[in-house]
């Protein structure tokens, strides 16, 4: 079961975007703690927070988000070495454990799944499907989003609500560019269809 939340959000997602540069100076850290452990303190200090967050929009308890975002922290220390860089930032890597790690707790302790809408994503999957941009339509695209499967539900989140670009999506999902380019569109069109059927059986 899952439960829509919307939330305003007033700044732009451009925390996920990174340079070339950057990312290569991120890498450097990443190899310096593979050799040392005591070195993957400036990569927690970078991502805690971005992770932290991820976790608890997604059930929103304090003391559940703090206890699976160290667990992500420690599979990630214990599992650096079979980290590759791939030409995105290494907070791709830590998302894919972060997401599977939520998806574990929320079922190991049957609670819900939260939705966490943003605004001016909402705006553009309502711009996707061909819709005018109303309260009824708006409350009608969350009541279906926060019924797709998990792994449709974590696209939509990804693409529109953190403005990830489809390779970071790919990286996390474990699938290719253009593999998430098109389950972006399938799924996109699926909303529609099911948009469609909605609102004319409410006529």
């Amino acid at each position: 079961m899952l439960t829509c939340k919307t939330v305003h959000i007033m700044q732009a997602n451009s925390r996920f975007h990174q340079t070339q540069e950057q990312m290569l100076t991120e890498n450097q850290w990443v190899e310096a703690a593979k050799l040392n452990p005591n070195r993957f303190e400036p990569l927690y200090k970078k991502y805690y927070e971005q992770i932290f967050r991820y976790v608890y929009n997604r059930m929103e308890d304090m003391e559940d988000a703090l206890d699976v975002t160290a667990m992500v922290f420690i599979k990630a220390l214990t599992k650096l070495n079979l980290y590759e860089f791939r030409g995105v930032p290494f907070s791709s890597w830590l998302f894919r454990i972060a997401m599977s790690e939520v998806y574990q707790h929320l079922k190991d302790t049957s609670k819900n799944r939260l939705v966490n809408v943003d605004v001016a994503g909402l705006r553009d999957v309502v711009d996707e499907l061909d819709e005018s941009e109303n309260d009824e339509n708006k409350q009608l695209i969350i009541q279906l989003i926060g019924k797709l499967p998990e792994k449709e539900l974590q696209m939509i989140e990804m693409r529109y609500f953190e403005k990830r670009s489809y390779k970071e999506i790919g990286e996390i999902l474990g699938i290719s560019e253009n593999n998430a380019k098109v389950r972006s569109f399938r799924i996109l069109e699926k909303l529609k269809r099911e948009f469609k059927v909605s609102t004319k059986s409410t006529l």
